[in-house]
């Protein structure tokens, strides 16, 4: 491997089943009453119907099977035509033995043992393990169907330049992309982030401080898990975001409800409450799910909170990139003065979900801390993906693509607006706002929000309830409606059959 570049050969597409068979634990016993060919394939049997070869994957050459196995090649050429007579595997002329795409289901169902199901409550489970499971339930399969909140809309101009930004970093294969590197990620990502964030949101950091993440979610567990400890008081949002609540609950921390108002956390509320709070979870530039921006003189108090009382803030910036009036806000954590923020934000919203890197602005003491937490967790985040995202970052690919989907989401807010305005205006309020990826309409009539999701879902309609993100606040019964990622007939459409859904249920 001379110089700093790997040489990549031309050669034919790997074939299907990736040659796993050679890797399967079987073994012949010739002192068995069996005949050898019948335990040649009953083994080979086993590993199709288990799954251990999947459709399509490619059995070794008999004259390979019979030498490692010890037997004779006319035993291994007997079990493959057994198997080819019962239907399991096919011949392709001048290629070898496949396993057939179409294995009969019954011969599955009589051959596999049926599992033996485990009682939920006698497995042995930490309260975290107990949180984990009663959460994996409540997950749903992500779909790209309208209103699903976190859809990203991704043009040919931006697939263009990411298939170059990648291709120019695959052309060199640097050889850091082959060894471990930095926990916290690669300078030259976290060096664009700083660069980034300085120009867009205002932030005051140095690319020591950029930590790269697995996503806004990681941030938010790492910066949980490094600083609370279980029984601290942690304010949150009333409404809120429930990513955040499983973070915090996870570390066993006790969730201070403060209320929200038209210019964000009441963080006077927050003082009677629970003064000496570890710290305070916010979305100050678009509070989820209100959207309100926190005003600066609620945003100068939350500061000065935390400095009297030692305590921390995390700054969730999950998606101001797309405003649509006018500039948002500096940061909360420009303005801090004594380093208490954490600021957390997503390439996920930026770009799209599939890329999973977010990252966090820690304050200079906390670099240490981070590094260890994020080595514990899974080591460091993938150097090759990095480096593409740094291209797309450093040659302005980035920042157009911000540009494009801003016009373009603001066009998608305008469609819903008006669509569901037309079809359920006597019904709902529509709380239009000024950036984001999605918007909050609340029922006016005592409509159940969560029959509506329920039966919207069953629609090909996918909405938040917004009811179940109170936790103290008495709830408004509203939903969330995501529409960037979609194009305009699809919302216009979406939006009639959801005033059909409610208006079935009035």
């Amino acid at each position: 491997m001379p110089g700093s570049q790997l040489k990549v050969s031309k050669r034919r597409a790997p074939r299907a089943g990736g040659g796993w068979a050679d890797f399967l634990d079987l073994a012949i016993d010739h002192d068995s009453e069996i005949p050898l060919l019948q335990q040649v394939c009953q083994q080979l049997r086993q590993a199709i119907v288990s799954r251990s070869l999947l459709p399509g994957s490619r059995l070794p050459s008999s004259r390979r099977l019979a030498d490692r196995l010890g037997v004779s090649r006319t035993s291994v050429l007997s079990a493959y035509d057994q198997l080819l007579t019962e239907g399991y595997v096919e011949g392709r002329a001048g290629s070898g033995t496949y396993v057939t795409d179409d294995v009969p289901e019954q011969l599955i169902s009589a051959i596999l043992p049926r599992p033996v199901a485990e009682k939920a409550g006698s497995l042995r489970l930490s309260a975290a393990g107990k949180r984990f499971r009663s959460l994996a339930q409540g997950l749903e399969p992500f779909e790209d169907i309208p209103f699903r909140a976190g859809c990203c809309s991704v043009d040919a101009i931006t697939i263009e330049n990411w298939r170059r930004a990648c291709s120019r970093q695959l052309r060199s294969l640097e050889r850091v992309h082959l060894r471990y590197s930095d926990p916290i990620g690669v300078l030259s990502l976290r060096r664009e982030v700083a660069q980034y964030l300085k120009a867009a949101r205002a932030v005051r950091c140095d690319p020591e401080q950029v930590v790269i993440l697995s996503g806004a979610q990681q941030a938010l567990d790492l910066s949980v898990r490094s600083l609370i400890d279980p029984g601290d008081a942690v304010w949150v949002e009333d409404p809120g975001y429930m990513g955040a609540r499983f973070a915090l609950r996870a570390a066993g921390a006790d969730l201070i409800p403060v209320p929200v108002d038209q210019d964000g956390l009441d963080v006077g509320a927050g003082l009677q409450r629970c003064r000496n709070a570890r710290a305070a979870y916010v979305t100050p530039s678009h509070q989820f799910p209100t959207g309100a921006v926190m005003s600066m003189r609620r945003r100068l108090e939350l500061l000065s909170w935390a400095k009297e009382n030692d305590a921390w803030i995390i700054e969730d910036d999950y998606d101001s990139e797309f405003r649509y009036v006018g500039r948002p806000l500096a940061s909360l954590q420009g303005i801090d003065q004594c380093s208490r923020v954490i600021y957390i934000g997503t390439l996920s919203k930026m770009l799209f979900p599939g890329i999973r890197l977010g990252f966090a602005v820690v304050p200079k003491e906390l670099i240490e801390v981070f590094t260890g937490a994020k080595f514990t967790t899974d080591r460091q985040p993938p150097t090759l993906q990095q480096a593409m995202v740094a291209d797309f970052m450093r040659f302005g690919f980035l920042t157009s693509h911000i540009r494009r989907m801003r016009t373009r989401y603001r066009e998608a807010r305008d469609v819903v607006v008006e669509s569901v305005t037309r079809f359920l205006g006597d019904l709902i309020d529509v709380e239009v706002p000024e950036c984001g990826m999605q918007l909050a309409v609340h029922f006016k009539h005592g409509i159940s929000d969560l029959k509506v999701a329920e039966a919207a879902l069953s629609h090909g309609i996918s909405v938040r309830p917004i009811s179940p993100l109170y936790l103290d606040s008495p709830a408004r019964q509203g939903l969330l409606l995501g529409y960037s990622g979609f194009d305009s007939r699809k919302l216009q459409f979406a939006s009639q059959r959801l005033a059909e859904v409610v208006k079935s249920i009035l």
